[in-house]
């Protein structure tokens, strides 16, 4: 297939503290352990749940990331999923599911509640001006609340 979406979108909060580590490079390379609650009826009975979500954020974003956030932090990350498989030490094939982060939103952050967002792209609406000669970002009328809201209900 030629053409397709990755996007991964996942709030939720930190199991534990970030854990960061360096390239050979010397880009910063973080893994963030993000839990995601939810609960689903059956019988007429109420079960909660909670998925796992393995992170990765790279550069200075995972920086900002091991310097800013901590277990219980609450993050809003957007990225792709990326399956890969590895064998074990004992020789037994095993796969593994991470989300490539290319935006990580803190949600609360340590400096009083205020929302950061940390990524290495430059934001969407920042682009040249067409003609003029000016540089100034173009307003577009064009940010993220503007887009519907999905859910197993239908669009909001």
């Amino acid at each position: 297939m030629k053409n397709g979406l990755n996007l991964m979108l996942i709030m939720g909060n930190l199991g534990r503290d970030p854990e960061v580590r360096f390239a050979q490079n010397g880009s910063a390379i973080c893994t963030l352990s993000v839990a995601v609650g939810g609960s689903y009826k059956k019988d007429d009975e109420w079960f909660e749940t909670t998925e796992w979500f393995r992170i990765k954020v790279f550069g200075r974003a995972a920086e900002n990331c091991a310097q800013y956030l901590s277990k219980g932090s609450q993050v809003h990350v957007q990225g792709r999923g990326k399956h890969d498989k590895y064998t074990d030490k004992d020789g037994v094939e095993k796969r593994t599911f991470e989300v490539m982060a290319n935006r990580v939103t803190f949600l609360d952050s340590k400096s009083g509640g205020e929302r950061q967002e940390n990524s290495d792209a430059p934001p969407h609406r920042e682009r040249p001006a067409s003609g003029g000669g000016s540089s100034a970002p173009k307003d577009d009328g064009f940010y993220d609340d503007d887009l519907p809201f999905i859910s197993d209900a239908g669009i909001f």
